[in-house]
């Protein structure tokens, strides 16, 4: 199967950091026998992002994204996947659940921003993130496969070991 990888982040543009996700992620699909045919890096803007997507769904079967699902004005990623995929933002209790579990085992309270990141779009599966705040979310469209992940490298791995790699295989 055919897959493409787009990091998302201005953060990448500008080599304020190195995209190390690309890299771990085409490694691993490597391994497994997929075969990567492009990667792509993007800044943060709804049109960055639906282009981007909207090229690599023409190519390819699988696409994995990484990038703008946290808590700041800049991840604006979840909020472009819904509406490429015509799906409204609902209120997700397990993941609200699960920011509420992290923080109180770190001792701190929730806010407004992680209420934000509880609302997902309709029709995406949500990938519970156990090591951060910001799920996965993993959509089927015409026998095509999009995952999106965090961008934080360990948390991005630990969805792709726990979740992406094992419904891949199958």
């Amino acid at each position: 199967m055919k897959v493409q990888i787009i990091t998302i982040g201005d953060e990448l543009l500008i080599g304020q950091v190195i995209d190390s996700n690309a890299a771990w992620i085409g490694q691993r699909l490597n391994e497994r026998g997929f075969e990567v045919e492009k990667i792509t890096s993007i800044s943060d803007t709804e049109a960055a992002i639906k282009s981007a997507l909207q090229d690599a769904l023409s190519q390819a079967d699988i696409v994995l994204i990484t990038g703008g699902l946290g808590p700041t004005k800049d991840d604006i990623t979840k909020k472009a996947l819904a509406e490429y995929f015509g799906a409204e933002m609902v209120f997700d209790e397990s993941t609200y659940n699960q920011i509420q579990r992290l923080f109180k085992q770190l001792g701190r309270s929730t806010n407004d921003a992680h209420m934000e990141q509880s609302y997902m779009p309709s029709n995406a599966e949500i990938l519970l993130n156990k090591m951060g705040t910001a799920p996965g979310m993993w959509f089927e469209q015409e026998g095509k496969v999009v995952v999106s992940m965090p961008g934080v490298p360990y948390e991005m791995k630990h969805l792709m070991e726990a979740e992406v790699l094992p419904r891949l295989q199958k």
